[in-house]
């Protein structure tokens, strides 16, 4: 049986002053998981950084964005359940110290120097490195927040099929998730601005892989493709070595030269395989990588959506026809302009709208034919694409509305 995994991300806040918590804060938040709800803690020198509970982890992304990493689990109902578990958790144990969290794909109000750093080596050696390959990168690790889903292959074949259909689609799951309209207390111009940040990231190592959709793909071609990445970093002795920009290539050749006449471990190879961004990501698993984070309801039914789509043999094939002449040039399109435009965007003779409208129709399908009850965690974004809102536009409305242009406002609206 096919497993489904979540993650997602959220920024923490000080309730009184909404501004992002700092890592003491975060630690304390950690402690307090471990005391009262039995994790184990994750140290990197003498600092709490995680924690981990059977399968599921808690970690840290750069800018103190709190992720839950969710264990494999068979049906929606208990991957909801765990993201509720989850949420109650963090706010029995947040609230106490005045921190509240929030379910939205970029930070609405603070500047990138109002965030604090978390000490993790690996997030120094990117924090240097991301200003020489994009203009966007620091904002990427400091200022979104995104939810993604990560779903079994069973064959070569298989996995094929699966990355072209998430691939294609993943602009279609941009726009019904976007959620990330603010900036510094303004609308930014964007409806995920999440989303348009991994265009000007670093495109070594993010986009939409046209090469999946060559006739030649496999898992050989995605290795090659990997292998060019330029590194980020070696870890021995506890410590993160800066490899910035060199090549796994020459590592496997003993070539590095920062560890000379080393050759990788298997390990060293998954750590490289963890610093590639595409939209949808290989590891042993596919990772569905195109959403904003967003509140609870929407943290269940981007699951939802994907596994109605992808682990439905009738519904993966009806996606596959669909999307099978649609060019690069195409793909591309959508990628750069549902950011912007949303279900507005042109594509063809109608808009992203009507291909929504079909794509959730092929994910409800999907949902009743595996039988297990699960096509009403689909209802949250059933109102998203049938009045044609994306959350964000929703957000905006109710900023020049009842927010009388106050962005303070969504960290009460969206506060899990």
């Amino acid at each position: 049986m096919h497993s489904i995994g979540t993650e997602h991300e959220k920024f923490g806040f000080e309730v009184d002053t909404l501004r992002p918590i700092k890592y003491d804060q975060i630690r304390d938040i950690l402690n307090g998981l471990a005391e009262r709800f039995d994790w184990d803690k994750i140290m990197e020198e003498d600092n709490v950084i995680g924690l981990k509970q059977g399968k599921q982890s808690i970690s840290l992304e750069p800018g103190g964005q709190f992720e839950l990493s969710g264990a494999p689990l068979e049906t929606l109902h208990q991957t909801c359940a765990e993201v509720n578990s989850h949420l109650y958790q963090v706010k029995a144990v947040g609230e106490e110290m005045g921190i509240g969290f929030l379910g939205l794909g970029f930070q609405p109000k603070w500047a990138l120097s109002d965030i604090p750093i978390m000490p993790k080596g690996r997030y120094e050696i990117m924090r240097n490195y991301m200003p020489k390959v994009g203009t966007l990168g620091l904002d990427m690790m400091f200022r979104t927040c995104t939810v993604q889903v990560n779903l079994d292959f069973s064959s070569e074949k298989d996995m094929i099929r699966k990355f072209r259909a998430g691939l294609a689609l993943q602009p279609i799951a941009t726009a019904i998730f976007a959620n990330s309209p603010f900036k510094e207390g303004k609308p930014n111009g964007f409806l995920s601005l999440r989303s348009h940040i991994w265009t000007d990231t670093d495109n070594n190592r993010a986009g939409m892989l046209p090469f999946v959709f060559d006739d030649s793909f496999g898992f050989e071609h995605y290795v090659d493709y990997a292998l060019d990445v330029p590194m980020y970093f070696v870890y021995r002795n506890k410590k993160y070595i800066d490899c910035t920009g060199m090549s796994f290539r020459d590592f496997m050749q003993g070539k590095l030269p920062q560890v000379p006449g080393e050759l990788p471990t298997l390990n060293d190879w998954e750590n490289h395989l963890t610093t590639i961004f595409p939209e949808v990501r290989l590891k042993r698993y596919l990772e569905m990588r195109g959403a904003d984070g967003g509140p609870w309801r929407r943290l269940c039914a981007l699951p939802a959506f994907w596994v109605g789509l992808l682990y439905d043999e009738e519904s993966l094939q009806s996606i596959l026809d669909m999307t099978s002449d649609w060019t690069i040039e195409e793909r591309e399109m959508l990628r750069r302009k549902v950011p912007v435009t949303g279900f507005k965007t042109p594509f063809r003779d109608g808009y992203v709208r009507h291909l929504a409208e079909e794509v959730l129709t092929l994910a409800k399908n999907g949902l009743e034919r595996r039988g297990y009850k699960e096509v009403g965690f689909l209802r949250e974004v059933e109102q998203v694409v049938s009045t044609g809102v994306t959350p964000a536009e929703r957000l905006l409305n109710l900023y020049e509305t009842k927010w009388q242009r106050n962005v303070d406002r969504v960290f009460e609206h969206l506060l899990y």
